[in-house]
């Protein structure tokens, strides 16, 4: 680890009100005390109490700089666990950068990607887990989102992962303990008592990873693709759902030819929407493109959002459709009721079922209901949107949301982790269920165990943090 001082703009590379410069290391309090003067110039930084503030003037010589605010927060009490220093400065461009490089010309250096909550990791205030949400936090998407990594940089994830470990471990040191003293630690019964265990910890290792369903949506969003034929009212959609009028809509078949992208909230979840071309037969070489690119991203869709006129009956272009949604979660929306309807849930419902890779009636029936929802809307009158975003909710969301006590894995690299630790635990019910000797248990046990604790920073190789941290942007 570098323990030199490092310095960098702690907030956005843009005109504000204000602008933070952040110093951290241990040298991070003299550096700036040299370019630092309080009003009577009277007042040194080296003297000052831990977690005070400080008005004063930034000088590189006699040069003065800028008026700021100093605040000073002594190791081991502050974010990296180091002396840190942060000048609140004029929210300036050229300012904040010409303070930057008054405090690397005194001493400093220009902090890496991701370098203060780095070293906040090192030096042990936070583990890995917790380090990974300070840029989720940054980067969250909604309500929801927030929340969920705000519960996680307080440690809701860590500390079902460090109590799951606790546990794991401990069936280790019995394990060995009776192997290497047979005459006072009898394992006469234990494999069941182990199987048992065993179950338990298999449960919660499904619950955290029933929870990354709902954990991926919160942090992503949903990847939405509308798809219809052209004129069916699927930009009329898009504009109602964002409120404004981003797409271009016309009478005239074929308006969207390119892909338009927006995001809404829908119950505190994204939705990435994506506007494609209407699906046909062309001749129309720039309206063929965009049919091919509207193809392209239905395969790749968490949900579609198939528009139909009503008022039209169904052709070709519907079983191109229809045929691609076949296994994906799809909500129809039967639009335009406000005219009279030629196209029912029925007839949609028979033209389904031919796609569905389902044996009988029975199970198409049940895919429906889970996987295709059908709603009645007009986008002209404002009807059934309502409907829509409830079946967004109940087709995505698994249960209620609830940030009390819940863990949510929003971290892929979290639910690898825990898949393995996973599957280590079954190969232990499988020797069990085998009578296999103890030793067998222990050697899967410790790789769960190991798994686990890549997702908190006690099993990771440093080319994994580095490349972490490596995502985070500079100042953070």
């Amino acid at each position: 680890m570098k323990t030199d001082t490092i310095a960098a703009i702690a907030t956005g590379m843009t005109n504000s009100g204000i602008g933070i410069v952040r110093v951290s290391g241990e040298d991070s309090v003299s550096i700036v005390n040299k370019i630092y003067r309080s009003k009577n110039h009277k007042k040194r930084l080296s003297e000052v109490k831990s977690h005070t503030i400080h008005y004063g003037f930034i000088y590189d010589g006699e040069e003065l700089i800028d008026e700021v605010m100093v605040s000073v927060m002594k190791a081991p009490n502050s974010f990296t666990a180091e002396d840190t220093v942060e000048i609140n400065c004029h929210g300036g461009v050229l300012v904040m950068n010409k303070i930057l490089e008054t405090v690397i010309k005194y001493g400093a250096r220009t902090a890496e990607a991701g370098e203060f909550t780095k070293r906040a990791f090192l030096n042990g205030r936070i583990d890995l887990a917790r380090a990974e949400a300070v840029m989720d936090i940054i980067h969250s998407k909604s309500e929801f989102a927030l929340k969920s990594s705000v519960n996680q940089l307080k440690g809701s994830v860590s500390k079902e992962i460090k109590d799951i470990r606790e546990k794991i471990i401990y069936e280790i040191a019995f394990i060995e303990s009776a192997l290497d003293d047979p005459e006072h630690i009898s394992l006469e019964g234990y494999p069941e008592e182990l199987s048992e265990k065993t179950e338990q910890l298999l449960k919660r290792i499904d619950k955290l990873l029933q929870s990354s369903e709902n954990g991926k949506i919160l942090k992503e969003g949903i990847q939405t693709v509308i798809l219809g034929k052209p004129n069916a009212g699927k930009s009329s959609l898009l504009n109602l759902l964002v409120g404004e009028e981003k797409a271009i809509v016309t009478n005239i078949a074929g308006t969207t030819r390119d892909i338009l992208e927006e995001s809404i909230f829908l119950h505190g979840i994204v939705l990435n929407m994506i506007d494609t071309a209407g699906i046909r037969s062309t001749e129309d070489v720039v309206e063929k493109i965009g049919v091919e690119r509207a193809v392209a991203y239905a395969s790749n869709a968490d949900l579609i959002l198939y528009v139909v006129d009503s008022s039209i009956p169904l052709d070709e272009s519907d079983e191109q459709i229809i045929s691609l949604i076949k296994e994906k979660n799809t909500i129809i929306l039967l639009n335009k009721t406000d005219l009279d309807a030629v196209v029912t849930e029925e007839i949609l419902l028979e033209k389904i079922k031919k796609y569905m890779s389902y044996d009988n009636k029975e199970k198409n029936e049940l895919a429906y209901t889970n996987q295709v929802r059908i709603i009645k809307t007009s986008t002209k009158d404002n009807t059934g949107i309502d409907l829509f975003e409830n079946a967004v909710k109940e087709m995505f969301l698994k249960g209620d949301i609830s940030f009390n006590d819940e863990v949510f894995i929003t971290n892929m690299r979290h639910k690898e982790a825990i898949m393995d630790a996973g599957n280590s635990l079954l190969l232990v019910k499988k020797s069990l269920e085998d009578h296999m000797p103890e030793d067998f248990y222990s050697i899967d046990l410790m790789s769960a165990y190991a798994s686990l604790g890549t997702i908190i920073g006690e099993e990771v190789s440093d080319d994994l943090v580095n490349e972490i941290f490596s995502k985070f942007c500079i100042g953070k």
